[in-house]
């Protein structure tokens, strides 16, 4: 399957008509624990469609996306849509979801933490 498919414009999103459980965040640096913790969300939430949407974030390692695609690559996630033009709170409103997830204080704090190993030579094998 090509997981670029996953791949909605804020238009395809909003026309949905299922129940949604957002994921919000930057999804830099794609880890496990980030498919752990989705996967977690999944679960939580029964068959809810789940859609991730993908921020900008300032000092990216990847761009938007190659963001989005990474995260459409990972089997829990239905749908994806990036919000690189897009106002993320107008979107939220416009597709109403039943529940949000936001992600990003996690992705921001352990992007901190990879840049503070890197910096203090920790990063290398």
């Amino acid at each position: 399957m090509d997981t670029r498919t996953k791949i909605l414009t804020a238009e395809a999103a909003c026309a949905l008509a299922c129940p949604l459980t957002v994921v919000t965040g930057y999804f830099d640096l794609l880890r496990a624990e980030h498919a752990r913790q989705i996967e977690d969300i999944r679960h939580r939430n029964g068959n809810r469609t789940l859609l991730a949407l993908v921020l900008p974030f300032a000092g990216e390692v990847f761009d938007i996306g190659a963001r989005a695609r990474m995260v459409a690559a990972l089997r829990v996630v239905d749908y994806v849509v990036v919000a690189d033009e897009l106002e993320a709170d107008a979107f939220l409103g416009a597709l109403r979801p039943q529940t949000v997830i936001h992600m990003e204080a996690d992705d921001a704090r352990r992007n901190r933490e990879i840049a503070e190993r890197i910096r203090h030579g920790q990063g290398r094998t």
